[in-house]
């Protein structure tokens, strides 16, 4: 070892440790950028010659960066397609970034619809995940996930429960005349339903007491509704019985109710449901009852509903994304897929909180979110940087003292040399 290699051992130090500072520096810098790992600076010691059969050191080298990927904080935001991963796992997003057309993967869950209504994040990538159709059946394979122009199909009406109480004490009227309902019924409700197209139709359903706890029912549309009918003039689409016992329990139910809509799929079915009658096994107290009283509607529970377009979207903690639409139906869309790597380590930094494969990091493993080992998503929230500043400035002030214990291992030798080249004169 000679003075000269002091020289090299402490341009060394000073090498590694400024390298070190850009690092700390880097983190500094990226303290609110979303979804960011830090950076660990990772130091090398250097071989040199050997003095007394022992390997002597040649100082220290930078030997790289260690991307730390340990949990941010979870940040609530609000938006509907901001999400966060809670555990393992990244987003997987497609596209062009820095000329390049990949498929890149990122802890950054801000994310919206881009014009063509494709959820992307802000640099165009767009999301992969799986697709769920109407009848949510979800895809096996992800792709990129297009929600704006989802709508929701027409369904028709198949069921129709009503919870009535029919008054005990009502009075035996005049016989039933479909022409003149209001005139021969006791009591009268309406409810709408919907074809196969989605269009909607008012029902009148009309009571009619008959005496002894026994009423029967009526279903009646306008006549300009269905096919063949004359519109204004009212037309009975079904009708059946309801009995209930001397505790106003309902007793038994029966009758159907079946429509051909103008335009729509002919014979359309409705079940008409009053109740859980005690013939069929129910307690005949939970629906429609025949109490002493005034005949009113307690409750309805219809199917069926119009064609819808989609308003609103969320996400849920398996990471599927719910779509609310405009006609009050709220179903799955797709669900975001999340990828595994055997060593997150050794993934190579693209920009913009992007990570690429490499071939330490081992192949992409992608599922779906909660599955596999796979984190959890917090919807309407995003992770922060895991910069934590304070240790940051700690360890940058650490970095600058080895810094000037290095410059100062410098000066010592050129001032050492200096007095060698001195014995010269």
């Amino acid at each position: 070892m000679s003075l000269l290699s002091s020289l090299y051992i402490g341009t060394s130090g000073m090498t590694a440790d400024g390298g070190a500072i850009s690092i700390v520096g880097d983190n500094i810098a990226n303290t609110n950028t979303i979804g960011y790992k830090r950076n660990r600076a990772d130091f090398a010691d250097v071989l040199g010659g050997s003095l007394g059969g022992h390997r002597m050191g040649a100082g220290v080298r930078l030997g790289g960066a260690d991307t730390r990927f340990d949990q941010g904080s979870i940040q609530e935001t609000g938006g509907s397609l901001d999400m966060a991963i809670r555990g393992n796992g990244f987003f997987s997003v497609k596209g062009n970034h820095d000329g390049r057309d990949a498929t890149f993967y990122s802890r950054d869950g801000r994310f919206h619809l881009d014009d063509q209504g494709f959820v992307s994040n802000p640099g165009g990538l767009r999301l992969q995940g799986y697709l769920i159709d109407p009848a949510g059946t979800q895809a096996t394979s992800v792709s990129d996930l297009q929600l704006a122009g989802t709508t929701s199909p027409p369904a028709a009406t198949t069921s129709a429960k009503l919870s009535l109480n029919l008054d005990a004490g009502a009075t035996v009227g005049p016989a039933w005349d479909p022409t003149n309902p209001a005139g021969t019924s006791n009591y009268s409700t309406s409810m709408t339903v919907y074809d196969s197209l989605g269009a909607a139709h008012k029902v009148d359903v009309y009571a009619r007491a008959q005496g002894n706890g026994a009423w029967e029912w009526h279903a009646m549309a306008d006549g300009g509704d269905l096919a063949g009918g004359t519109k204004g003039t009212p037309t009975e689409i079904g009708t059946g019985t309801l009995t209930f016992n001397a505790s106003g329990a309902l007793q038994a139910q029966t009758g159907a109710t079946t429509a051909s809509f103008v335009g729509a799929q002919p014979g359309q079915a409705i079940t008409m449901n009053f109740g859980d009658d005690i013939a069929s096994g129910g307690t005949g107290m939970v629906g429609s009852t025949g109490f002493a009283g005034p005949s009113a509607v307690t409750s309805t529970d219809i199917d069926g509903h119009a064609s819808g377009q989609l308003v609103d979207v969320s996400v849920t903690s398996d990471g599927t994304v719910e779509g609310t639409f405009d006609n009050g139906e709220k179903r799955s869309l797709a669900r975001v897929a999340l990828t595994l790597f055997a060593n997150d380590e050794g993934l190579d930094r693209a920009g913009d909180g992007l990570f690429q494969q490499t071939s330490t990091s081992g192949q992409p493993l992608t599922d779906a979110a909660g599955t596999g080992g796979r984190g959890a998503i917090s919807g309407g929230a995003l992770e922060a940087s895991n910069v934590d500043l304070g240790n940051e400035l700690v360890t940058m002030i650490a970095y600058q003292r080895a810094y000037q214990g290095n410059a100062k291992t410098v000066t010592t030798a050129d001032e050492m040399l200096q007095e060698v080249a001195n014995l010269k004169r």
